[in-house]
C-alpha cells in the first residue's frame, strides 16, 4: 500500500468537491484503508468494508475523509486561496494501519484576479521635437494569478489617432512611426490591460493617458542605456559593495543627478547622485525581503528633463540560519510493545533558507538501532520494543540543512512503550491562566486546551464541566479551542457582582480506548481585563507655588495630584506626570515635575528676579490602552528674598539616639531667624518612615515612632524653616538658606536573640572520621559588636562509656567529632545546640541537629572535566545543584560532600590526575536520618545527568562537564578482591570443612560464652544510659534519654 498520495484541487471549487488525482481534475484521489490485517480479508471479499477509523492530524476544518469504505476520498471543507497557500501537507493517520501515509494537496490556480494599473489615471506632457519610438510613459499592470491568467497584454482602445503605439508586452507607449506631433494639440487614451486565460475567463481593466504637445524642448533628458537592470545579490554582500553602475548619458552633455524614485524604503540601498552607482547601504536578508523593485532616476535640471528605469534585485541565499523545530508539535510519544514498524510520532523542523540549504534531513542520534525516522520527520520502531526491559526513551532528534557544510539542531522527544490500553488524558498544563481584554468580539480565542492521552490509539474530545461558564465561553469538542460566546465589559460584570474572573473546570475523555472512557480535568481561570475608559482628571485647574530666586536644583515647590476613575490596580487607573513643552518650552526648561509623585521641582540653580510669575503646564496620562490624558497649569512665583529664613548652621549632628528610646525622646534642636518673620519648621525629606518629628515653633526634632538598629543605622534629615506668612498661603519656598542637612545616628541594643538559619541541621560523618573533625557550621545575629558576638554549646547526651560524642567551638559555632563511629553505620545523633550573643552574656537560642553515621558504600563519586581546586571554589554551587536534582525526589533531602581531589583511575585507581576532579557526595534523607542508599543516588544523579551537565556549565567554564558518576574506589576495589577470592574458593572451602569438623565442640562453647557476655554488656549500658552525667541516679519520672535513634536495620 502506499504511503504518499498527491492531490489536486482548484481555487474556485466549491465546498463539497472531491479532490482529484490528477492535475486535469478529471479523476477523484482515492485512499485505500487496508493494512497488512484487512488484506486477507480483501482478497476473499472485494465489496468487504474494512470499518477502518482514519483521522486527519491537519487542517481537519479545510478537508474531510469520506468515513466508510475500502477506498476514502477526500472533500473540501473550506474554499482555498492560491495566493495564500499553494500547498497542504498533512498526514492520514489509519487505527489499524502500520503507519501513517503523507497527502500533498496541490491548489491549482483560477483566474481571480484582475490586472491592476498602478493609477487611475495619467498625465504627461510631449514636445513636438521627440522622434518616433521616442517613450512618452511606461504602463505596468500587476495580477496575482500565475501563468497565462498572470500574463498580461497591452492595447490602445481608443485616442491615440495613429500618433502613439503601445507594446503589447512591455506597456511602453512610444511616438508613432512617420509622426510629427503638432504644438496645441492633445490626446486622452484609453487602455486596456488584460490577462491571456481564455476568452470566457479573461480579466482586463482600462486607465485613461492625457497627453498635452508643447513648443520643441531645446533639452533633451538623460537617457539610461536599458529600460530594465536585473541582477542578483548575495544576502551575505557586504556593506559598502558596488552594485551596479546605472551612468546615464546625457546628449547635451548636462550634469546629471540621480535618485531612487521608490522600491527602497527601508533605505538598503544608497544610490550616488552625481555618478550613479548603486550601493549595498544595510545588511540584506533574504528570509526577510527576497527581491527589491527599484525606479530610478536620472534628470539634467530642465524641465522634462527626467527618465527613469527599473532595477530588478534578486537576493540570492547564504545558509545563515539553523534548522528550527516546532515546539507547539507534541513531544511525548508512546508506542506499542513487541512490534516492528510502528509508527512513534513525528517532528517537524524548518529552515528559512532556500534551496539546499533549506532542505532539513533528520537523524536518530542515540538508540539508532531500536527507532528510524522518515524524511518527513516521522519515527518509527526498527525493531520490536520490550517494555519489562525498558519503558521509556529519550530520542535525541537531529536536524541538518543540506548545505556543503551543513548546520545543525538536536531535539529531545520522549517515548513511552505500552502493552495495554489504559491511560487517560493528561493535559498539557495543571491549571491554565488567561487573560482577556473587555469588549473583545463574539468568537475570539481565549485559550487552546490540549490533552494528550499516551495509548497508542485515542480520541480526546473536550467540554466544559462547569455549567455557568457555558454561558459566557465555548469550546471545540475536537479541537480544544475556548472562545468568547458572548461580549464581556469590565465594569458591568463588576455592577452584578458577577466579578471579572472566572474559574471552571474543563473535562477531556477518551473515547477511543478498549477500556472504559478515561477523562481528566483541568482548571481554567480567566481574568477579564480593564480597557482605558477614562482619562486622568486633576484635582485643581490651577495650582500656585512659590520659590526661592536663589532655589537649589531639585527644590520641591508644589505638588500637582491627578486621578483616574479605572479600576484601581490596572494599568488604566496609573498615573504619570510630565512638562507639556510644547505649551511651556521657556518654563519647562527651569521647572521639572516627577512622573510618579508630580512634584514640581526646579530643573537648574536658579537666578530669577523676585516676583517673576512662571507658567507650567503640566500633563497626567495613564498607562491604559490607548493612552488618555489631561492638563492643568502651575503658576509659580519668585519670592522676596527678606521673606525667607535662614538656619544658624547648614548641617546638625546630634548625638546618637539609643533604638530602644521611647516615642517622644528629643534628639536635639534647629534654629532659623527672618526679620518680623513667625518661623515655621517642617521636616521636608529623608524621614518617609515617619520616625521623627519636628516641633513647626520650637524646632525640637524628637522621635515619632520605635527606631530599629538592625534596619535603619543612622538618618540624614532636611529640614525647612519657611515664614508663617508663606505657609499660611498652603505655600513652601525651599532654598539655599531656609533648609539644612540633620544628621542622626542610632545606638544599637541587645534587643535580637541569635538566628539560626534553620530550625534543623542535617549532617553526616563517615565512620573512619578522625577525633575532632569539623562536622557543621551554624547560626547569625542580627544585632551588631558584642551583641552578635555567639558563645554555642550542645546538649547531648553521652554515650555509653560516658564521652561526649560531639562537641562545638565556643566562639566559632562548628560542630566537631568527639568518638570514633566504627561498626555505627546506619546510625543516627540526635542533639540540641544553644546560641547565646554578647559573649555568652546575652540572649540566647536553640535549634536541632541530626548527624548520620555512613561510610563509602553510601556515597557516589561525580567525576568532572575541571581541576578540583575549581570544584572546591563552586563548591557552594554546585553541590545547591546536586541536592536539587535529588530533592526532586527526596523532599528536604541534605546532599553532603565528604571530599574533593584529582581524578584516581587505572586498575587498582592507583593513578591521579590533577587536570580532572572526583566529587564524593552522599545523601541524607530527613525522614529516616540515614543516608540514601548508593543506588538510588546513582539513579537520581546520573538519570539526570544532561540537565545536571546544563546547570553546571556557568560555573565549570567552556568544555567543564560531568565524565560519569560511579562508585568510590573502595567499593570497586572490594568487588575486584571478591572476584580474585573465587579463583581459590574449591581450596579454601575444602579447608573450612576441616577445621569446622575438628573445632565444632570449641565452637559450641565460645558461642555459649558469647551469648552470655553479650547480655551481660546490653544490661550493663542501659543502666549508663538511664543515669544523668556523673553516675547518680536519674530521678523516676525523668524520662530516660535514648543516644542513638535506631533505624531497625541496624544494631549498635
Amino acid at each position: 500500500m502506499p504511503f504518499y498520495f498527491c492531490g489536486y484541487v482548484s481555487e474556485s471549487s466549491p465546498v463539497g468537491t472531491t479532490i482529484s488525482a490528477s492535475a486535469n481534475l478529471t479523476a477523484p484521489l482515492g485512499i485505500v484503508a487496508l493494512d497488512n490485517d484487512i488484506e486477507e480479508v480483501q482478497r476473499e471479499r472485494e465489496t468487504k468494508d474494512p470499518m477502518v477509523t482514519i483521522t486527519l492530524d491537519d487542517y481537519t476544518m479545510i478537508f474531510s475523509l469520506t468515513p466508510t469504505g475500502i477506498i476514502r476520498y477526500l472533500r473540501l471543507l473550506k474554499p482555498v486561496d492560491r495566493e495564500t497557500q499553494m500547498v497542504y501537507t498533512f498526514t492520514v493517520d489509519g487505527v489499524q494501519q502500520s503507519r501513517p501515509v503523507t497527502v500533498n494537496i496541490l491548489v491549482i490556480d483560477a483566474n481571480d484576479n484582475t490586472p491592476t494599473f498602478g493609477e487611475v489615471s495619467y498625465s504627461v506632457e510631449v514636445f513636438t521635437n521627440m522622434q518616433p519610438g521616442e517613450t512618452v510613459l511606461q504602463l505596468t499592470a500587476s495580477d496575482a494569478d500565475e501563468g497565462l491568467n498572470g500574463l498580461v497584454t497591452y492595447e490602445i482602445l481608443a485616442g491615440a489617432q495613429g500618433d502613439f503605439i503601445i507594446s503589447n508586452r512591455t506597456g511602453r507607449i512610444t511616438v508613432a512611426p512617420g509622426v510629427t506631433l503638432t504644438v496645441g494639440r492633445s490626446y486622452t487614451l484609453t487602455v486596456r490591460a488584460s490577462d491571456n486565460a481564455p476568452e470566457t475567463q479573461r480579466r482586463s481593466s482600462i486607465t485613461t493617458v492625457n497627453i498635452e504637445v508643447l513648443p520643441p524642448n531645446n533639452q533633451s533628458p538623460p537617457r539610461f542605456p536599458l529600460l530594465t537592470y536585473s541582477l542578483e545579490v548575495s544576502e551575505a554582500m557586504r556593506i559598502g559593495a558596488i552594485l551596479l553602475n546605472l551612468q546615464a548619458i546625457d546628449r547635451e552633455n548636462d550634469p546629471i543627478r540621480y535618485r531612487i524614485l521608490s522600491g527602497d524604503s527601508q533605505k538598503v540601498f544608497n544610490l550616488t547622485e552625481t555618478i550613479g552607482l548603486l550601493l549595498l547601504d544595510k545588511p540584506l536578508d533574504r528570509e526577510t525581503t527576497d527581491q527589491y523593485r527599484l525606479i530610478v532616476t536620472a534628470s539634467d535640471g530642465h524641465p522634462g528633463g527626467t527618465t527613469t528605469t527599473t532595477v530588478n534585485i534578486v537576493v540570492t541565499d547564504v545558509n545563515d540560519n539553523d534548522p528550527k523545530f516546532d515546539l507547539t508539535i507534541p513531544s511525548n510519544f508512546s508506542v506499542r510493545e513487541e512490534e516492528a514498524n510502528l509508527f512513534v510520532g513525528r517532528v517537524r523542523a524548518t529552515d528559512p533558507d532556500a534551496g539546499a540549504n533549506g532542505q532539513v534531513h533528520y537523524r536518530i542520534v542515540n538508540h539508532p538501532d531500536l527507532f528510524t525516522i522518515s524524511a518527513n520527520g516521522s519515527i518509527y520502531t526498527r525493531v520490536p520494543l520490550d517494555r519489562e526491559s525498558r519503558s521509556q526513551y529519550d530520542l535525541v532528534v537531529e536536524a541538518s540543512d543540506g548545505a556543503v557544510d551543513p548546520r545543525r539542531t538536536s531535539f529531545t522527544v520522549s517515548v513511552q512503550v505500552t502493552d495495554i490500553d489504559d491511560n487517560s488524558p493528561v493535559f498539557s498544563q495543571q491549571t491554565y491562566v488567561v487573560n482577556v481584554p473587555e469588549n473583545s468580539p463574539v468568537g475570539t480565542v481565549v485559550l487552546q486546551l490540549s490533552a494528550v492521552d499516551l495509548d497508542l490509539f485515542s480520541n480526546v474530545t473536550y467540554r466544559i464541566k462547569t455549567e455557568s461558564a457555558r454561558q459566557l465561553f465555548s469550546l471545540n469538542p475536537v479541537t480544544g479551542v475556548l472562545a468568547v460566546l458572548q461580549t464581556l465589559d469590565f465594569e458591568s460584570l463588576a455592577a452584578m457582582n458577577m466579578g471579572a474572573s472566572y474559574t471552571f473546570q474543563v473535562e477531556a475523555v477518551n473515547q477511543g480506548g478498549v477500556m472504559p472512557p478515561g477523562q481528566a480535568t483541568v482548571t481554567v481561570h480567566i481574568t477579564v481585563g480593564d480597557m482605558n475608559d477614562f482619562s486622568p482628571i486633576f484635582k485643581q485647574d490651577l495650582y500656585k507655588g512659590m520659590v526661592a530666586p536663589n532655589a537649589e536644583k531639585g527644590t520641591v515647590i508644589t505638588t500637582v495630584y491627578a486621578e483616574d476613575q479605572d479600576p484601581p490596580g490596572t494599568p488604566a487607573s496609573l498615573v504619570r506626570y510630565r512638562v507639556d513643552l510644547n505649551r511651556s518650552p521657556y518654563s519647562g526648561s527651569i521647572f521639572d515635575v516627577e512622573a510618579e509623585t508630580g512634584r514640581i521641582i526646579t530643573k537648574v540653580n536658579l537666578n530669577e528676579e523676585p516676583s517673576v510669575t512662571f507658567n507650567l503646564f503640566v500633563i497626567a496620562y495613564d498607562n491604559g490602552e490607548p493612552v488618555k490624558s489631561n492638563s492643568t497649569l502651575v503658576e509659580i512665583t519668585v519670592l522676596q528674598p527678606s521673606r525667607i529664613p535662614i538656619f544658624t548652621q547648614e548641617e546638625y549632628t546630634f548625638p546618637p539616639v539609643s533604638e530602644l528610646a521611647p516615642i517622644g525622646t528629643s534628639v536635639g534642636i534647629i534654629l532659623a531667624a527672618a526679620i518680623n518673620q513667625t518661623i515655621f519648621y517642617s521636616i521636608v525629606a529623608g524621614n518617609e518612615r515617619g520616625h521623627f518629628q519636628v516641633n513647626n515653633r520650637t524646632g525640637v526634632i524628637s522621635t515619632a515612632k520605635p527606631l530599629d538598629y538592625e534596619n535603619v543605622t543612622s538618618y540624614v534629615l532636611r529640614v525647612q524653616a519657611d515664614s508663617m506668612v508663606v505657609v499660611m498661603s498652603n505655600l513652601r519656598v525651599p532654598s539655599k538658606t531656609n533648609t539644612a542637612k540633620v544628621f542622626i545616628e542610632v545606638l544599637d541594643e541587645n534587643d535580637h536573640p541569635p538566628v539560626f538559619s534553620r530550625k534543623l541541621y542535617i549532617g553526616g560523618v563517615a565512620e573512619d572520621t578522625k577525633i575532632f573533625s569539623s562536622v557543621l557550621k551554624i547560626a547569625t545575629d542580627k544585632d551588631t559588636g558584642n551583641y552578635s558576638a555567639m558563645a554555642y554549646r550542645l546538649i547531648i547526651p553521652p554515650t555509653p562509656e560516658g564521652q561526649d560524642s560531639f562537641v562545638i567551638e565556643t566562639y566559632t559555632g562548628i560542630v566537631k567529632s568527639a568518638i570514633m563511629f566504627r561498626n555505627m553505620r546506619r546510625s543516627y545523633f540526635k542533639f540540641e545546640v544553644i546560641a547565646t550573643d554578647d559573649y555568652g552574656k546575652g540572649l540566647s537560642n536553640s535549634a536541632e541537629v541530626v548527624v548520620s553515621v555512613v561510610n563509602a558504600l553510601d556515597m557516589q563519586v561525580v567525576v568532572s572535566t575541571v581541576p578540583p581546586t575549581l570544584v572546591e571554589e563552586k563548591r557552594e554551587e554546585l553541590i545547591s545543584i546536586l541536592e536539587r536534582h535529588v530533592q526532586d525526589q527526596i523532599p528536604g533531602a541534605k546532599v553532603i560532600v565528604e571530599a574533593i581531589g584529582p581524578r584516581r583511575h587505572g586498575d587498582g585507581f592507583e593513578l591521579e590526575d590533577y587536570s580532572k576532579s572526583d566529587l564524593m557526595v552522599y545523601a541524607i534523607d530527613p525522614l529516616t536520618n540515614r543516608a540514601i542508599s548508593r543506588q538510588e543516588l546513582f539513579k537520581f544523579l546520573d538519570g539526570n545527568v544532561l540537565e545536571i551537565n546544563k546547570e553546571f556549565q556557568p560555573y565549570l567554564g567552556e568544555g567543564g562537564r560531568i565524565l560519569e558518576i560511579r562508585s568510590p574506589d573502595i567499593v570497586a576495589s572490594v568487588k575486584k578482591a571478591a572476584q580474585a577470592v573465587g579463583y581459590t574458593e574449591g581450596a579454601l572451602l575444602a579447608l573450612a570443612i576441616i577445621i569446622i569438623l575438628c573445632c565444632i565442640p570449641a565452637i559450641l562453647i565460645v558461642m555459649v560464652t558469647y551469648k552470655q557476655r553479650q547480655a551481660e554488656c546490653a544490661k550493663t549500658a542501659r543502666i549508663q544510659m538511664a543515669l544523668p552525667p556523673g553516675g547518680k541516679a536519674a530521678p523516676a519520672a525523668a524520662p530516660t534519654a535514648n543516644l542513638y535513634e535506631e533505624l531497625g536495620d541496624s544494631s549498635m
